[in-house]
């Protein structure tokens, strides 16, 4: 599986099989957070040590930001924005609306890319 791939599928970064979260579905939102402690294929820990998870707030922001300005430019591609028709505000609602409908995505997509800056890719340690 490629690195992209296994970023998008929220597996493992040390074998890229073994699936992160106890929940595939990222909507229910009372266990968007629930991951397993271990990788249940190669056994590699999640959580590398206590308070790991707060790096993942940088990550989630630099990628909301991108999502951001690619949802400006298309808008703006296709729209228009003006700040003489009140178009940026229509822009501007579309692009929260668009944030709030991928945010649980997002929050698993962070956390799956923060935790492979730390685990590198190792395919022969698989258990």
């Amino acid at each position: 599986m490629s690195y992209i791939s296994s970023l998008l599928l929220n597996k493992c970064p040390r074998c890229r099989k073994g699936d992160l979260f106890k929940n595939q579905n990222p909507y229910v939102l009372k266990k968007v957070f629930d991951m397993h402690d271990h990788c249940p294929v190669c056994g590699q820990k999640t959580e590398l040590e206590i308070g790991f998870w707060y790096g993942t707030g940088y990550v989630s922001y630099v990628i909301a930001v991108l999502f951001s300005l690619f949802n400006l430019a298309w808008y703006w591609l296709i729209f228009g924005i003006s700040w003489r028709d009140d178009s940026v505000y229509h822009w501007l609602i579309t692009n929260g609306i668009l944030l709030a409908l991928i945010m649980p995505g997002l929050i698993r997509w962070s956390r799956t890319l923060y935790l492979s800056f730390f685990v590198s890719y190792e395919p022969a340690r698989v258990n």
